[in-house]
């Protein structure tokens, strides 16, 4: 039998460029921050980001104070002085540091971004695979060393090391494109898919303030269609596209997302609260409470109070 030909010197090897090499995390966080809280700052020879994922937040970047809000990051470069005080603005944030030496990461030097919303589904991933590989809180802003399950697997983490590479990418690629865009036109331009989707983004806006300013009531679909003049099919596709659940699971995340807000910034009991967010009952609200957070109203609150009593110690 013939020895088939070796081509191996027929064909030229292209090598593809390397632009972010990361293979070392040493924080990742999601913080629900109480009312006046401050972290007193810190600085490490490795980058940091932190994000608004709701709320705002007053940060310290060197020499510069800034308020960061909603769908906003911050870059920290390594050695940079940096500390975080919420104020009253009780946010949620993202915090992730990691070690990167590559030069292209001079991007972010001083860098403020906003966030689009295929970078925030990157984010939430990355978030979402380190709560199924950490054995530590996620909550703890004390917290100086990642604990992984002992089952966890290695190709999760490697795909979160993947999704923060191209979430870094992205953000990169995206304020690259925006501002050629900005030099040709003169203008920063905002280019929307089609009419219809614009015209129904505006009325997603529009509807979610309403179910905002309609918190403390106990809306019914039927009500929602008759205030804001939409039918019933119209209103279930376009919470469906824009949130992926219907009206009313939304409605009651916003709900809860209030509750969370008002047990962290007020003196209100449970009941209160309760009775402010317009639930028949108070054990129909910490059931419903439980069922979207995965503790009770006053676990919560035990939560977050002692994390904020932490900074004390």
């Amino acid at each position: 039998m013939k020895k088939p030909a070796d081509n191996t010197g027929k064909f030229i090897p292209t090598t593809l460029p390397s632009i972010l090499d990361i293979n070392t995390i040493y924080s990742i966080h999601y913080f629900e921050y109480a009312k006046n809280f401050s972290f007193a700052g810190e600085q490490h020879n490795f980058w940091e980001f932190i994000f608004v994922d709701k709320g705002k937040v007053s940060i310290t970047a060197g020499d510069r104070e800034i308020l960061l809000q909603k769908d906003e990051i911050a870059f920290h470069q390594p050695m940079e002085f940096h500390a975080v005080h919420a104020r009253s603005y009780t946010p949620n944030l993202i915090v992730l540091s990691f070690r990167c030496l590559s030069p292209a990461m001079d991007f972010f030097r001083g860098k403020i971004l906003s966030v689009n919303e295929e970078e925030r589904a990157f984010l939430a991933s990355i978030v979402s695979r380190a709560r199924k590989c950490l054995s530590c809180r996620m909550d703890d802003p004390y917290l100086t060393k990642l604990t992984f399950q002992p089952d966890a697997d290695p190709e999760m983490l490697q795909m979160m090391v993947l999704e923060l590479t191209t979430f870094l990418l992205h953000l990169m690629l995206r304020s690259k494109n925006e501002a050629s865009i900005s030099r040709m036109i003169g203008t920063n331009m905002h280019i929307s898919k089609t009419t219809t989707l614009n015209s129904q983004k505006q009325l997603f806006d529009r509807l979610e303030l309403y179910l905002r300013n309609h918190l403390s009531d106990a809306l019914k679909i039927s009500q929602i269609c008759k205030d804001n003049l939409i039918s019933r099919s119209l209103l279930c596709s376009i919470y469906k596209r824009e949130t992926g659940h219907g009206v009313i699971e939304h409605y009651n995340q916003l709900k809860i997302e209030q509750a969370k807000t008002l047990i962290r910034s007020t003196d209100l009991s449970i009941t209160q609260i309760s009775v402010r967010l317009g639930y028949s009952t108070v054990q129909f609200f910490s059931r419903q409470f439980r069922n979207l957070t995965g503790m009770s109203p006053s676990e919560y609150a035990t939560s977050v109070k002692a994390l904020s009593e932490k900074q004390n110690l």
